[in-house]
């Protein structure tokens, strides 16, 4: 059979049986198959995760014909749409009905399923994670149910479910809460570290979304900061053409590509490199629909560690990292990301509980990630993190379920809905034990 492969290039897998179900009556026979057969089943979205979260060890679905908008109830202020929906056709849809979610990461290929499963979450805002904007959904369990779970029918299900790893079920549609739409405006600014770090809780608390991004071995942040305006969505003021294609097409994809690929080549002119680029960054204000401006095209491939800290040990733990890149002979092309969120109330969300920061490493898909990200999560460890379900870690079960107070609940739910296991696979093992 074709070989699955996630978007990195870091994880594959060959199935034994690929299908493609066009409803939920499909995916309901496929699992019962695999359960009667015992092997297992795995739906894979569009590969986003780094992690080999997705990766199907006997059957593998695909959600290509599992997409769209099926509900709209304007009185409760929720859209629903098929688990398979790329994000992007999801903002797309909504924006023509007048609609937006709260809030959303910075890419929108994932399908919804993925995102949510994974934990996919944004900066700032009243919520900040995809899964705590989730107000219903309905999944196939490994005994072959339809259940639907919602605040008033199978609530522990939802409680649990909206970060489910797609251990506990394949999910068949999502409920979000939805917002009229609504626009942002981006200020986008270079700044000094001193300066960057010295007025962050000062930004965070006056603007509504707050991201910085940290260039290793220079001194240099880059601010953004997005604000909801009280305007028609008709006043936006989007970037000219020109400049929308010059800084975010050819500076930050094709540009910065040709650049990751030179580096690799010669590593020693990253610092230099790195210094020059972040010198010749300018300021930019702009105003768009909030979807336009939360994401962006990803065109160049990178591997990515994400940790969730407690809030206050956050910005200590980024200095530690700098003094650890400064210590050490490895040379990072891509920057540090910087963001916050505040406490949700999700089992597994990496923000349950406490308000969190977030950090978020990466390299170029040629370059040897290993010894920055070990070094890097040894001091995500320290400060009590939380590593991204859908992104490059190192950690098990069994240190994984102190740092989750409602890790039992989670597992005992897995019990319940796959008893058989037959949404397993390796990683999901590692990560939750069998």
């Amino acid at each position: 059979m074709s070989e699955w492969r996630n978007w990195s290039g870091l994880e594959s897998a060959t199935p034994v049986v690929v299908e493609e179900p066009r409803d939920t009556a499909e995916i309901v026979a496929l699992v019962e198959k695999a359960r009667a057969n015992g092997t297992t089943v795995k739906m894979a979205g569009t590969g986003h995760s780094f992690t080999s979260i997705a990766a199907p060890e006997h059957t593998l679905l695909s959600p290509t014909a599992l997409t769209g908008i099926v509900a709209v109830d304007r009185d409760a202020m929720t859209v629903t749409a098929l688990a398979g929906t790329p994000l992007k056709v999801l903002n797309a849809g909504l924006e023509r009905l007048g609609l937006s979610l709260h809030n959303m990461g910075d890419i929108a290929e994932q399908t919804l399923a993925g995102a949510i499963s994974t934990g996919t979450h944004g900066t700032g805002g009243v919520a900040a994670g995809l899964a705590s904007q989730v107000a219903g959904l309905e999944l196939v369990t490994g005994t072959g149910e339809v259940l639907r779970a919602t605040p008033t029918e199978n609530p522990d299900v939802l409680d649990v479910a909206r970060v489910g790893l797609g251990a506990l079920g394949i999910l068949t549609t999502v409920t979000f809460r939805v917002e009229p739409l609504f626009l942002l405006e981006a200020h986008e600014q270079p700044m000094g570290w001193d300066e960057a770090l010295a007025s962050f809780d000062e930004m965070v608390a006056g603007s509504h979304h707050v991201d910085m991004y940290w260039f290793p071995h220079t001194d240099r942040m880059l601010t953004k900061r997005n604000d909801r305006l009280d305007a028609d969505p008709g006043e936006a003021r989007p970037l000219p053409r020109w400049r929308s294609w010059l800084d975010d097409d050819f500076l930050s994809n094709t540009f910065f590509g040709a650049l990751c690929r030179a580096t690799n080549r010669v590593p020693a002119a990253i610092p230099r490199v790195n210094q020059v680029s972040s010198r010749v960054l300018s300021a930019r204000t702009y105003s768009d629909v909030a979807h336009r401006v939360f994401t962006a095209r990803r065109d160049v491939v990178f591997r990515e560690m994400e940790y969730a800290l407690p809030r206050e040990a956050g910005l200590d733990a980024l200095r530690e990292v700098r003094r650890a890149v400064e210590a050490s002979p490895w040379r990072i092309s891509f920057p540090v990301e910087i963001r916050v969120a505040p406490a949700e109330d999700v089992p597994l969300s990496t923000a349950y509980g406490r308000d969190s920061l977030y950090l978020a490493f990466h390299t170029h898909r040629d370059a040897d990630h290993t010894a920055y990200f070990a070094g890097v999560e040894a001091i995500m460890r320290d400060a009590d993190g939380r590593p991204h379900w859908g992104k490059v870690h190192t950690r098990t079960a069994a240190d994984l379920a102190p740092a989750y107070p409602r890790f039992a609940d989670f597992l005992a739910l897995r019990d319940r809905l796959d008893p058989d296991r037959v949404f397993a696979n390796g990683h999901l093992r590692k990560v939750l034990g069998d």
